[in-house]
């Protein structure tokens, strides 16, 4: 029997706004697509804890026995640097202020964003989509929606038109929005937009003679809007209606909005069952922004080379710290809250170090099934990950207790003691056993250093062969080897 059988998740639903227990629309399976960064710069430590909170979910799934197609886009082109349809594509900006191509900015960026998220030891997705790759699909979900009545062309651009659709439709469902207040609260148009209303978004842009990025199209050389992609990409990978939809709570409104309504108008029903949003990271008591000062990047959080923290941080601290706020809640990152995650981390890292050399006895003084039971339904609750590390830290205290003595546990117990707490903190929260990969570290340091002497020696008996083949070998081993007047250091690849 699949874990899923015996583990029924409530999820907290954006479009209701009530949790509700999950129910996959095929048994076994889950559809997940998770709206994923504009490649224009290196990605921001916000982005991370969106990205690492869909991660977690993701592990969760898959550890429950459930196969999941989990989509994560890539932002290529087509997002403006506003909401209003106005200035330029974020790509195209980093391009010409660079004077290089607009996809030399997506290479660049697009190689960060995953050696970032490689470094916090995330999952890849099933499928990472960029919206350059899917310009038809975009035109022709476009013209779907023109035929259908919801959309129309000016001057080569094509719009969404939001009022029609709210004749039969309600735009802000998801946002809980009214369009009366957004209409209210929109200044006129000046005249020089192609809009009929403020409030109508773009589908396909007309591009300028000098834009760089442009694609052939029935209404003319352009590019598609940005909402437009997550539409194409997400249903043609999941279907019309798939799970789960999950984003940074900044997506909401109007990205989010946006895709119900150009479903809704090309397909004529809801695309997404269930709606996830996962929230803000602060810094400091004040939200980030490289405009005032109060921002920091991910490389500088893990070097220490900044002025906001009082060192660098292990990629499994950061995360660790992350995962101690439920990923619906505004996270205030603070190098006190670092200091203490790094305490407690290391106090989870020691106590399973201690497993595998603790003397089991006849009885129990902790009920380890109960536990195990808490660690399940503590996920089961949206994913209530501080939850989870309170009751892992419950394990880590009857650990220590057993080997001072003042506690004891039969065989079956430690069994499934150990089984569970290194499912959870290493197969779901993701974390990775610093102490371990260190050691690691170190014997693979002195595995080298024999063979670079064996090397050494090699060459003052003149058998340049064996020399040789040590360093290729090395080398096809991710090892190379690096002379100099001082002696031979090694780095891995």
């Amino acid at each position: 029997m699949p874990l899923y059988d015996i583990n029924h998740i409530k999820i907290y639903n954006t479009l209701s706004g009530e949790k509700e227990v999950f129910k996959p629309i095929t048994a076994g399976h889950i559809g997940m697509y998770v709206c994923g960064p504009t490649v224009y710069s290196n990605v921001h430590l916000g982005n991370v804890r969106t990205f690492m909170s869909f991660d977690m979910i993701f592990r969760y799934f898959k550890h429950l026995g459930y196969k999941v197609r989990y989509v994560r886009n890539i932002t290529d082109a087509g997002h403006l640097e506003n909401d209003g349809d106005i200035g330029e594509d974020k790509i195209t900006k980093k391009a010409r202020l660079e004077a290089i191509e607009p996809m030399e900015i997506v290479q660049r960026y697009t190689v960060d964003f995953h050696n970032v998220l490689n470094t916090f030891n995330f999952l890849p997705p099933s499928i990472e989509p960029t919206a350059t790759g899917h310009i038809i699909e975009q035109i022709e979900l476009i013209q779907s929606i023109i035929d259908n009545g919801f959309a129309y062309v000016v001057n080569g651009s094509v719009y969404f038109d939001v009022h029609k659709y709210n004749e039969s439709n309600e735009y802000g469902i998801l946002s809980k929005r009214k369009l009366e207040d957004l209409i209210h609260n929109t200044r006129a148009l000046d005249g020089q937009s192609d809009k009929k209303n403020p409030q109508d978004f773009a589908l396909w842009k007309k591009a300028e003679p000098t834009h760089i990025m442009r694609w052939p199209s029935p209404w003319s050389d352009g590019f598609p809007g940005w909402h437009l992609e997550c539409t194409a990409m997400s249903t043609k990978y999941l279907g019309d209606f798939f799970d789960i939809h999950g984003g940074g709570m900044d997506l909401k409104f109007p990205h989010h909005e946006c895709e119900i309504a150009q479903n809704q108008a090309a397909k004529g029903q809801d695309p997404v069952k269930y709606w996830l949003h996962a929230n803000m990271l602060e810094l400091n008591g004040a939200r980030m922004s490289k405009s005032t000062g109060n921002y920091i990047n991910p490389a500088e959080l893990l070097s220490g080379d900044n002025d906001k923290m009082s060192k660098g941080y292990n990629p499994s601290v950061i995360r660790f710290f992350m995962m101690q706020a439920s990923y619906k809640s505004v996270l205030d990152l603070t190098d006190d809250g670092l200091l203490a995650a790094e305490k407690g981390f290391n106090r989870l890292m020691d106590a399973i170090s201690l497993i595998d050399n603790l003397k089991t006895n006849s009885t129990s003084t902790f009920n380890v099934s109960e536990w195990k039971l808490k660690c399940y339904d503590a996920m089961n609750d949206d994913f209530n990950t501080p939850i989870l590390i309170a009751n892992l830290f419950d394990a880590v205290k009857f650990i220590n207790q057993i080997k001072d003595g003042s506690a004891t546990v039969t065989g079956d117990d430690l069994e499934i003691l150990k089984h569970t707490i290194e499912i959870f903190t290493f197969e779901i929260l993701g974390l990775i056993n610093v102490s371990k990969e260190s050691k690691g570290s170190d014997k693979l340091a002195g595995v080298v250093d024999i063979l670079i002497n064996m090397r050494k020696e090699a060459r003052l008996n003149k058998d340049f062969a064996l020399s040789d083949k040590i360093r290729n070998e090395l080398a096809e081993a991710g090892i190379q080897l690096n002379d100099s007047r001082e002696g031979t250091t090694f780095t891995t690849n």
